[in-house]
């Protein structure tokens, strides 16, 4: 009952009343980034939800759009400057998401949504991860984020997916909110965002 009653409802309300709280904030950020790293301000791309249904995913940008002699973008260590270095540490760069969970999108808690083009990589055990809600934050989030392999985080995408429940939770929003004030895990350990996922050796 929880996970498909009680949690959206509560999803939707909470998702509101922030919305209400920080839009001074989020109008800010918006206002700095159109300042500092120009047009557009979000960043959209279409993710998988629950089921594998496809949706928008919003984010604050924090890139820059440099380009070397042909055209071609730089690399991300380039275009991720001081300031967009600071919104992604802050984690302020997921707030429009909360737009995603008012819209019925994403969870505040569950699987991180991935890119649409690795549903074809997963395994049928890694898949599962698509059997709830996605989320802002998630038991991967608080035991590793980006500082983990790809084998991990699926590992611990499933534990969620079999173990969902309010104390489960209330537990990764409160580890999340210590994760986020300790600035801990935000990269992997060989680049400033998580090299894309190829599939596992042992697919099948």
């Amino acid at each position: 009952m929880y996970p498909h009653i009680i949690k959206p409802i509560l999803d939707r309300f909470f998702a509101l009343i922030l919305i209400i709280c920080f839009l001074p904030i989020i109008l800010t950020i918006a206002i700095l980034i159109k300042n500092k790293l120009g047009s557009p301000i979000l960043f959209s791309q279409d993710r998988p939800g629950k089921n594998g249904k496809i949706f928008k995913i919003y984010k604050f940008r924090t890139m820059s759009d440099e380009r070397d002699e042909n055209g071609e973008l730089l690399s991300d260590e380039i275009r991720l400057k001081g300031f967009g270095k600071i919104i992604r540490k802050t984690s302020l760069d997921e707030l429009p998401q909360l737009f995603n969970v008012l819209k019925g999108d994403m969870s505040f808690i569950g699987p991180r949504p991935l890119l649409a083009e690795y549903l074809s990589l997963y395994s049928k055990e890694q898949a599962r991860r698509h059997e709830v809600m996605p989320g802002i934050t998630g038991w991967a989030q608080i035991n590793g984020r980006n500082a983990i392999s790809w084998e991990e985080k699926f590992k611990l995408d499933v534990y969620y997916v079999d173990n969902v429940s309010f104390m489960l939770d209330l537990k990764i929003f409160f580890l999340t909110i210590y994760k986020v004030l300790r600035k801990k895990d935000i990269n992997s350990s060989t680049s400033v965002t998580m090299e894309k996922f190829t599939g596992s050796q042992k697919n099948n």
